[in-house]
């Protein structure tokens, strides 16, 4: 019998999935930009669609069936790097656990992440151990497995 049978939902609340994604920022058209004077038979003008800013930063996101827990942006020009990561764990990821979601840490966290070699390197697998959290594997090529690579927020 897998844990999954066993436990069903109770597993499904224990994963927090993690993943970095690019978030851009956007120039959206005020709404004093777009007011204009129209006689009462002219059409409406066709409303400009947004265009892309110039700036993007890097979220550090992870997340549970019930929503974010952390949104972390990186600091721009800081490389994602083992130390910086591992760093986030601790400093970032499991305070927002503790304030969040109440009991998660004592109930046993079930974590999961890609391969990606920021992930795997030996500094943060030692971390994740010494908090006894379990580690899901991702398998290997798996784009459906990445949830960050879509629309996380409303807008």
């Amino acid at each position: 019998m897998t844990v999954f049978q066993t436990e069903q939902n109770d597993f499904l609340g224990r994963i927090i999935t993690g993943d970095e994604t690019w978030v851009y920022s956007w120039d959206p058209e005020t709404k004093r930009q777009s007011a204009e004077w129209r006689d009462f038979d002219e059409p409406r003008p066709e409303k400009v669609r947004r265009k892309q800013g110039a700036l993007k930063v890097m979220h550090m996101i992870f997340f549970d069936m019930n929503g974010v827990i952390l949104r972390w942006p990186v600091p721009i020009g800081t490389t994602i790097n083992a130390q910086y990561y591992k760093k986030v764990l601790q400093d970032k990821l499991r305070p927002a656990i503790r304030k969040k979601r109440l009991g998660l840490l004592e109930s046993g966290i079930l974590f999961h992440y890609d391969n990606a070699p920021v992930h795997t390197a030996r500094a943060v697998t030692d971390v994740l151990a010494g908090y006894k959290w379990e580690l899901l594997e991702h398998p290997r090529y798996s784009p459906d497995l990445a949830p960050c690579d879509f629309h996380l927020s409303l807008k």
